[in-house]
């Protein structure tokens, strides 16, 4: 890329043919001259619109109406480049000496458009013959400006393109052969971005050789520092150091789109060794990066475009990632958090991220030591557990945030050895039931809250429990017709499969098994509403010389504090249904002795009490009409 230094030879000849013709040409003949001059000197065609206006000393200056530089004859952009108009001032007594000194270079709201073609052409003069050589003449620029410019870059092979509008710049260059002093004002969203920096063999840069250099860019938000080598292909190496107090407004005056957690607004910072290639890979090695007052450290490798594709591999002490999503489930009484989750920043970058950590939180649960690879494709990213340590045991599986068309969460979650009471007490403030377990959980859920989530839950699984107990209630006690309340139940094992439909989990096959007695279960948990009605049925096998007792005991109401009572209806129908038989049917023989003899009616052998009532009563109608038709 040498459209800079190909611009600077304009200038020159523009200088000369002015300056040398000052006295002998018209103003309209010499601007002609200048443009075919210009246009020999890049190949293209150079148009000046009016007079040029010229001053002689000390300082010989030009300036000259609108011009254009016609784009490469491939192109169908128009111009390359125009300008409302150009100033130029050339130290007179230098150049009578065979040197060019510019004193000033302005250019007035030019318009420059870059592109490059499908086949990898580029239309800023690059590999192109100019019919001289700029670099002949030693040169120095006290100060170049650009005021209110615009700068497109398009590049046809691959469909893109970006626009800067509203550029400023100021170069200073005093030496030929030393360094140059620039900065560039962008504003890619309208805030500014600004670009100061020194190239310190500014020649070489614009040569398109490497030069050391240094350069920091600073924008509401932030800072970015930048020390190594670097050429205008672009590449770069060296030392690179960002500090963020508001990321969202970094990305914001960057030209980027929101979705970014407000947890990142506490800031961001990282340092690290940088390389970029031409081909617009960056490399970040020994890199450390501090979110909040979370430190990673490790490497990555970007792939730059409109959408960057991230290879890195983090590790990180303590990983709190609950703070980003609002995820809080309350507890005590409340539900489950209403807050927004904001998933936008799914959609920031693809790739392949991997993380370990000596600790991590999320969903208001916590873990120990973690190791999780995150493949981000499009806004939808898997976690998949590689490894994963809490609650006395171990987790795995894979779990899923898709945030495409709306946010739904999903995934294949297996747990090993894990205690119940901390996992249930985390995750939903439930602790009567305790006790190592194992089981497996397919999922799916829709929303962009705790809340609306837990209500569309859907998906099935599986739960095995060892040794464990259930506070709350005395089984033992309420088996012997005492007050039960209170205490706790321990049993040997359990087990139970489950469905979710709308949040709603249901279980009809709950079996648990304790010393000389066996317990089922059946019922429903809202996990959206925080609510249970649940029939938990133990029977004593021993008792009642071998034919057991069941005592149902009825769990209902909201998780923080349910409703337990024996069902004594229930226990009556399971466990003394031969003599509650007995008794009503020697209940109802009495009575229906009493009202035989009241009402003077003889049963019959085989006849019930309703029957004899009926013939007897049809007797006596009989009767009653023989009567009325006797004379």
């Amino acid at each position: 890329m040498r459209l800079i230094l190909r611009l600077i030879g304009l200038v020159l000849v523009i200088v000369l043919v002015l300056g040398v013709s000052l006295f002998f040409l018209p103003s309209e003949r010499i601007t002609r001259i200048a443009e075919d001059q210009l246009s020999a000197q890049t190949g293209r065609r150079v148009t000046l619109a009016g007079a040029g206006s010229i001053s002689v000393y000390p300082v010989l200056g030009v300036t000259t109406g609108k011009m254009s530089i016609a784009n490469a004859e491939w192109s169908k952009a128009g111009p390359m480049l125009e300008a409302d108009s150009l100033k130029i001032g050339v130290d007179l007594g230098a150049l009578l000496r065979g040197d060019i000194h510019i004193k000033a270079l302005e250019a007035v709201a030019p318009r420059i458009i870059l592109e490059r073609a499908r086949d990898g052409r580029v239309n800023w003069f690059a590999g192109e013959a100019t019919g001289g050589n700029s670099n002949a003449l030693a040169v120095s620029l006290d100060r170049a400006l650009i005021k209110n410019g615009s700068l497109k870059y398009v590049d046809h092979e691959t469909g893109k393109s970006q626009s800067f509008s509203r550029v400023d710049m100021d170069l200073r260059w005093p030496d030929y052969k030393g360094a140059a002093d620039i900065e560039l004002v962008l504003r890619p969203a309208g805030a500014d971005v600004t670009l100061t920096g020194k190239v310190f063999e500014f020649a070489q840069f614009l040569a398109g050789d490497v030069s050391p250099l240094n350069v920091v860019i600073r924008t509401s938000g932030g800072t970015a520092k930048f020390t190594g080598r670097g050429g205008i292909a672009p590449e770069a190496a060296g030392t690179l150091e960002i500090e963020a107090s508001d990321v969202a407004a970094l990305v914001a005056a960057l030209g980027g789109s929101g979705g970014l957690p407000a947890e990142l607004g506490r800031g961001l910072s990282l340092t690290g060794t940088a390389t970029l290639t031409r081909a617009q890979q960056l490399s970040l090695r020994e890199a450390v990066v501090t979110v909040s007052d979370m430190r990673f450290a490790g490497n990555a490798d970007i792939v730059l475009g409109a959408k960057p594709n991230v290879t890195a591999n983090l590790a990180t002490g303590a990983l709190d990632l609950s703070r980003f999503s609002g995820s809080g489930s309350g507890s005590g009484g409340e539900g489950w958090s209403t807050a927004p989750i904001d998933a936008g920043g799914l959609a920031a970058f693809d790739g392949k991220v991997a993380i370990s950590a000596a600790s991590l939180k999320a969903a208001g649960m916590s873990f120990g030591k973690t190791s999780i690879l995150m493949t981000l494709d499009n806004a939808r990213a898997v976690f998949s557990l590689r490894e994963l340590q809490g609650y006395g045991g171990g987790f795995g599986g894979e779990f899923v945030m898709n945030n495409r068309n709306g946010l739904s969460v999903g995934g294949t979650l297996s747990a090993k050895g894990v205690e119940v009471r901390d996992v249930l007490g985390d995750l939903a403030g439930v602790t009567r039931l305790s006790g190592p377990a194992s089981g497996q959980i397919k999922f799916l859920a829709v929303g962009n809250s705790m809340a609306k989530i837990m209500n569309s839950l859907k998906g099935q699984g599986q739960v095995a429990m060892g040794a464990g107990a259930i506070s709350g209630f005395d089984l033992q006690r309420l088996m012997r017709a005492e007050d039960g309340r209170g205490g706790a139940t321990g049993f040997d094992s359990m087990s139970a499969t489950f469905t979710i439909t709308d949040g709603v989990l249901s279980n009809n096959d709950l079996v648990v098994s304790m010393p000389d007695v066996t317990a089922t279960g059946e019922g429903r948990v809202g996990i959206g509403a925080r609510t249970i009605d649940y029939l938990f049925t133990p029977n004593a096998l021993k008792a009642r010389g071998g034919r057991g007792l069941a005592v149902p005991v009825r769990i209902r109401g909201p998780w923080a504090a349910p409703k337990i009572t024996a069902d004594i209806a229930k226990a009556i129908d399971l466990n003394l249904a031969e003599e509650k038989k007995k008794v009503e049917d020697k209940a109802k023989a009495k009575i229906e002795g009493a009202v035989a003899k009241e009402l003077g009616v003889e049963v019959q052998e085989g006849q019930t009490l309703e029957d004899a009532v009926k013939k007897e009563v049809q007797d006596q109608a009989v009767k009653g009409l023989l009567k009325l038709l006797k004379p």
